[in-house]
């Protein structure tokens, strides 16, 4: 019987398969293990504690003072540096005594700082006061690296991404299809060499053939053919103008979840008018400068959960912010030099479907979250419901209108009740379902 040497090769094969499994999954472990944030690391001074510091500082000083750069008051970045303990533990508690005393230093600082008087804080404590200055004592690693700015592609949190995955899926395949080939021809060979024949295929007739003799068969293909085209044009159809998920890129960032989420900044605070308007409107930029004054910086912790973006990138997102406003904030005063940010609209209605905002706020006490999803959560802002009419329809069809201690509906409510037999309507009931209700 004649040998045939195949077993190596598909040995081979197969050692190749098996190291390329493994390769990919180091490469996986090495690029999560990659993408793990690095600690900052801060030096705290004395005995004192910088975590209590910070809320402190968060809580009494941020409104005028920032670490590293002017604000209303000077940057407090190493003050413990430039006074004496016992100097800082005076000025906090009442700084207009000591002006008012002539210490020289007080008076040069107050005039450094356009005559503007500091807030007393006799309540601090001596141990308060060390735990500030401990806090602005601390000094702060630069991060090793930064992850993914907003609009960067390819970016995968489970270390390798998607297309490699795919790939390394189909090489497999690739192979194993190859293999396959390789063992019918050692079998082939093992046949030949045994003597024994290896019978062909008789030709057929191609299927093709077969189908277009069958007038049958062709009706019912095409019928089939025609009413799946139909569905599937009809689906694409029914999507336009449907833009859920529809999530730009504006010019400037604006962060719910941080403004929402984490300060717990209330909608109706930036979205003022939807309590009383038709339309929620888009926040005027001075509403922004209300607060960024005097936040010029991210104050996000090392610890918190925006691992996409760089405290670099929002502190120059907020200076976006005063380029278009013209706020000089080295001098903390306007300059007259402002200029439009052009906001790209994410909710759309057609022009002949009516929505009052204050209708559904106001009247109807729903919380935005209702229509546009847990903002609260939204780095970046998207469109979280459909806005089709079926989806309005379907709403006003569930939902119950709260009418306890609404005098708008006290008499239409009590009507309505007798009528349909229920002590709770639902805004269908009370006509939501009315062409005329949403439409011109």
């Amino acid at each position: 019987m004649k040998k045939v040497g195949s077993h190596n090769s598909i040995s081979r094969i197969l050692l190749f398969s098996l190291a390329l499994v493994l390769n990919f999954s180091i490469a996986s472990y090495a690029q999560g293990a990659a993408a793990e944030p690095v600690a900052a690391v801060a030096a705290p001074g004395g005995t004192a504690d910088p975590v209590k510091g910070k809320a402190l500082f968060n809580s009494n000083c941020a409104a005028c003072h920032k670490l590293d750069a002017k604000s209303t008051g000077p940057a407090l970045r190493g003050v413990a540096e430039k006074h004496d303990k016992e100097w800082l533990y005076k000025w906090i508690h009442n700084s207009s005594e000591m002006i008012k005393s002539g210490d020289a230093a007080a008076v040069k600082l107050f005039e450094e700082n356009g005559k503007a008087n500091m807030t007393a804080f006799p309540q601090l404590s001596t141990a308060d006061i060390d735990n500030i200055i401990a806090y602005t004592s601390m000094v702060e690693e630069k991060p090793a690296a930064v992850a993914a700015l907003p609009g960067a592609q390819g970016s995968n949190e489970g270390g390798v991404s998607n297309q490699i995955v795919l790939l390394a899926l189909g090489l497999v395949m690739a192979i194993l299809v190859v293999m396959l080939f390789m063992v019918n021809r050692v079998l082939t060979n093992i046949a030949k060499a045994n003597g024994v024949e290896v019978a062909k295929k008789e030709p057929t007739t191609p299927i093709w053939v077969a189908f277009a003799r069958n007038q049958f068969l062709i009706l019912v293909t095409a019928i089939f053919l025609l009413l799946g085209s139909g569905y599937f044009v009809y689906g694409y159809l029914m999507q336009v103008g449907v833009d859920q998920g529809y999530q730009p890129i504006q010019p400037i960032h604006f962060s719910h979840k941080i403004h929402a989420g984490d300060n717990g900044i209330d909608c109706k605070y930036c979205h003022s008018s939807a309590r009383v308007s038709k339309t929620s409107g888009i926040p005027s930029l001075n509403v922004c400068m209300n607060c960024h004054k005097n936040i010029a910086d991210f104050q996000g912790d090392k610890d918190s959960t925006y691992v996409d973006y760089s405290k670099d990138y929002y502190t120059g997102e907020i200076q976006k912010l005063y380029d278009a406003v013209g706020w000089d904030k080295t001098a903390q005063k306007y300059t007259g030099k402002s200029k439009p940010v052009k906001w790209i609209r994410i909710h759309n209605l057609p022009d002949f479907v009516y929505f009052n905002h204050s209708q559904h706020v106001s009247v109807a006490g729903l919380e935005c979250q209702t229509c546009h999803g847990s903002v609260e959560t939204m780095e970046i802002m998207e469109q979280h419901s459909p806005l089709t009419m079926g989806w309005c329809i379907n709403c006003h069809r569930e939902t119950n209108v709260k009418v306890e201690g609404n005098e708008y509906y006290k008499k239409i409510h009590e009507e309505l009740s007798k009528k349909y037999g229920v002590d709770k309507l639902t805004a269908a009931q009370m006509g939501g379902l009315e062409c005329g209700k949403c439409h011109y």
